[in-house]
């Protein structure tokens, strides 16, 4: 598959090195993008991209970036790179994603794991790359969630569950929070676009959390790619089901839940901003 159309384009994937986000990877060099390819470790990312060749991407079109989103520093780290070597960014798609552990696990930064790799990495890239993003004049970040999100709610009291702990509910809780976050990603005025989707079951490492058969990953990716393209007609902070336009959990759409979620997101993610 090679037609160009995002040929002038540049394109960060975080979670890149399995799953969706490696054949998210994949079909945006197939579009001609250059792709910045985002793993936990630098080998994680070399191997990504050796296969992404292997699969027909050309090496000159590929990046290898690497930050342990568990570490919000390396993440301040990574928007550093990209912001000094790409002064135009036109898409960032944060799939990155974790399964909440069995137990309740708090990273270095004090941030429940699956919180902070699903959503306050997340949170903390869109704010660090906004210049890049605003450069590119029609930007577009794509949050890769989950239909999980509406049976999600915030526990405002106690946000890393540290009181009353379940691998189901933190999960979704940090899917909930990347939904509700979604729109304020891309500020008005600022030429971006952020939009969010369940890009269905899939066969990747989350599906345990959901116990059940999935779709090959790249069907999953299909769908957010779709979401990446000049010719998909997309509003700021709508939420897609696979490649249907679909309502949010209700919280999202509270105006008051919506401010006290990025007063608590740039609390939690704190210096690295």
């Amino acid at each position: 598959m090679s037609d160009a159309v995002l040929s002038a384009r540049t394109a960060l994937v975080t979670g890149a090195s399995s799953g969706i986000g490696w054949e998210t990877a994949r079909l945006l060099a197939g579009h001609g993008a250059t792709v910045l390819v985002h793993a936990r470790t630098t080998a994680e990312a070399e191997d990504a991209v050796e296969r992404l060749v292997a699969a027909g991407a050309r090496r000159d079109q590929l990046v290898e970036l690497a930050a342990d989103f568990t570490k919000l520093s390396e993440v301040a780290v990574l928007a550093g790179a990209v912001v000094k070597h790409y002064p135009s960014l036109d898409l960032l798609v944060n799939n990155a994603a974790v399964m909440a552990p069995e137990r309740c696990t708090l990273t270095d930064d004090g941030n429940e794991v699956s919180l902070q790799v699903n959503f306050l990495a997340a949170h903390l890239l869109s704010k660090l790359l906004r210049a890049p993003l605003a450069a590119a004049g029609d930007a577009r970040i794509v949050n890769v969630s989950s239909s999980l999100h509406r049976t999600a709610s915030m526990n405002w009291s106690d946000p890393h569950r540290v009181k009353k702990y379940s691998r189901v509910a933190a999960y979704a809780q940090s899917q909930l929070a990347l939904t509700m976050a979604t729109a304020d990603m891309a500020p008005a005025g600022s030429g971006i676009t952020a939009v969010s989707l369940n890009p269905g079951l899939c066969d990747t490492a989350l599906l345990p959390l959901y116990g059940r058969v999935g779709a090959p990953a790249a069907e999953g990716a299909a769908a957010v790619v779709r979401l990446c393209l000049p010719e998909t007609v997309v509003a700021n902070g709508a939420y897609f089901d696979g490649g249907v336009l679909a309502p949010t959990a209700p919280a999202a759409q509270e105006e008051r839940s919506l401010k006290r979620l990025a007063k608590l997101a740039d609390q939690l993610v704190g210096r690295a901003a």
